[in-house]
């Protein structure tokens, strides 16, 4: 079968008439036999569904869309659509709160950014999880803001990478490689950025990393599972917030000038963030080798890398990343690998309010939010959002978060409804990182 759902032109609110550029009509084009059960039935157009010209207040080159969508079992879902072309008066990057510590609102971040749009981004340590480290605004996974990561990856899910004006976006899985060198000569692993030390949310961490239900070690990227680490040292930027988190007895942290150079080693752990600067905080293991290797007045080197699956490296000046999954288009057609990227295939399966970002062959980025959990619009299984995805031309595409975080904010107006689950009412949800266009 030819699966072929199609969204029809109407008008748009403001009564002008609604027109579908080839570009960006949304025509699904799904792989009924990959699809399977419902997801395989052909959607099918909804009376009096429509797409909006292009807001006139928007950069050349930037398109936004809306549109209802019918899938297979005859729910339907309000589907967003901003596209941003290669040649756009605009470019995309990352953005997050006042702190890493704290999160906020989409538009908030848009606001301070100037940015004209924006949606939310990756994954982050919402207050409500189970597995809550105090900080909600702390990215789980690779983020990076202009070239500085402040998140370290998961490693191996998968990535958006948005660079400066002109440079195509791509998705791809990401690993990143931290190490400290002490002037000394010795060398140790840094086990993470800007998080709280022993604890990695989502695993997929680097050395002694075990699941805390079972005490076994897991180093491939579990959602939502929280593995420990007795042993660690993380970097903390000014980017986290004035001060790191107090520590215990035993733990010890090095506080670091702009050239790296030692100022200063706390015992207990704990206290004020250099600006310019940055701290190494060390439990267990990780505290002592601070305290023989990083003495008041030598130097510590810090290399961070981040890498696709050939090896590139991904950072360069004016590059973001936002580290999520799982993947959904590859090469034009839906490819969803959850246990690669440790997601369960419940989560997968579940009809919700979904961000997602994909790139069409000319590299037009697409950004992408289907509302949910509202009696209008019933969200997107991961299947549903691929070939939404795949659709509307995107070569490859990746599920960004959400649930209550997706959020489509254009010209500081919101575009979607956000809806928290068992929510009655359209609430933003403070988040910790997003996706900006600016113009």
């Amino acid at each position: 079968m030819n699966c072929r759902p199609r969204v029809s032109s109407a008008a748009d609110r403001h009564g002008r008439p609604a027109v579908l550029a080839a570009s960006l009509a949304l025509s699904l084009v799904a792989a009924c036999a990959a699809s399977g059960g419902d997801d395989a039935r052909p959607a099918r157009t909804v009376p009096g569904s429509h797409s909006a010209v292009p807001d006139a207040g928007l950069p050349r080159g930037v398109t936004l869309r809306h549109s209802t969508q019918t899938w297979g079992d005859g729910r339907t879902a309000r589907v967003h659509v901003l596209a941003v072309a290669p040649d756009a008066a605009a470019h995309v990057t990352g953005v997050h709160g006042a702190h890493l510590a704290t999160a906020e609102t989409v538009r908030e971040m848009a606001d301070r950014a100037g940015a004209v749009a924006a949606v939310n981004g990756g994954y982050f340590d919402i207050s409500t999880g189970a597995g809550f480290g105090g900080y909600p605004g702390d990215p789980l996974g690779v983020y990076a803001a202009d070239g500085t990561l402040l998140s370290e990856a998961a490693a191996g899910r998968t990535a958006l990478v948005v660079g400066p004006r002109g440079t195509p976006p791509r998705i791809t899985r990401v690993w990143t490689e931290l190490s400290l060198t002490a002037d000394d000569g010795a060398r140790r692993e840094l086990d993470g950025i800007d998080r709280v030390p022993g604890r990695v949310l989502g695993c997929g961490g680097t050395g002694g990393d075990v699941l805390s239900s079972t005490g076994r070690a897991h180093p491939a990227p579990l959602h939502n599972r929280l593995c420990v680490d007795s042993s660690e040292i993380v970097r903390f930027t000014p980017e986290w917030g004035a001060a790191s988190r107090p520590g215990t007895t035993g733990t010890a942290e090095a506080v670091l000038d702009a050239e790296g150079r030692v100022t200063a080693v706390r015992s207990p752990a704990g206290g004020p963030i250099p600006r310019g600067g940055s701290t190494m905080y060390g439990i267990g293991e990780g505290a002592r080798w601070l305290t023989e290797h990083a003495r008041p007045g030598g130097s510590v080197t810090v290399e961070t890398r981040a890498q696709d699956a050939a090896g590139r490296s991904l950072l360069a000046p004016g590059v973001s990343l936002f580290g999520a999954g799982p993947g959904l288009v590859e090469n034009g057609a839906v490819s969803i690998d959850p246990a690669r990227e440790g997601m369960s295939q419940r989560s997968l399966d579940e009809r919700a309010p979904r961000t997602l970002a994909g790139i069409r062959a000319d590299g037009t980025l697409l950004l992408v939010v289907v509302d949910g959990r509202t009696p209008s619009s019933a969200g997107a299984t991961a299947r549903e959002a691929a070939t939404l995805a795949a659709g509307i031309g995107a070569r490859s595409a990746l599920n960004l978060d959400g649930g209550g975080s997706s959020t489509l904010v254009v010209r500081g107006r919101l575009e979607n409804r956000p809806m928290d689950e068992g929510a009655k009412r359209t609430v933003e949800r403070r988040v910790a990182t997003a996706i900006a266009v600016v113009g």
